[in-house]
């Protein structure tokens, strides 16, 4: 897969995930391993931009006697999500178009 593309919809898998619950590093990759391969070399950079770009935040709390680090999605996360849903509309069209399921109008 072109790696601008799989970056994209990683951003999109770790918001869509955050926007459900808040949620930590390894149950991330144990969300979006179902949909798309990602291991913590991938996710961890992920979340780093998503964060820089104000998407998301962090914050710690105790589980199991150790503090974990949580991520929770911002209200620019939930905008980014939907403007991502909205441009693959259109990539959707253009991918029907091309396996042969939609005819130009």
């Amino acid at each position: 897969m072109d790696a601008q593309i799989k970056k994209g919809l990683l951003d999109a898998c770790v918001l869509a995930v955050l926007r459900r619950e808040d949620s930590y590093g390894y149950k991330l990759i144990k969300d979006i391993s179902g949909v798309v391969e990602i291991s913590e070399s991938t996710l961890y950079p992920v979340l780093r931009r998503l964060e820089t770009a104000n998407c998301l935040m962090t914050y710690t709390a105790e589980y199991g006697g150790r503090l974990r680090k949580y991520y929770r999605i911002l209200p620019g996360g939930v905008n980014r999500l939907e403007e991502f849903k909205t441009e693959w509309i259109d990539v959707k069209k253009v991918i029907d178009y091309i396996l042969g399921e939609e005819s130009l109008p």
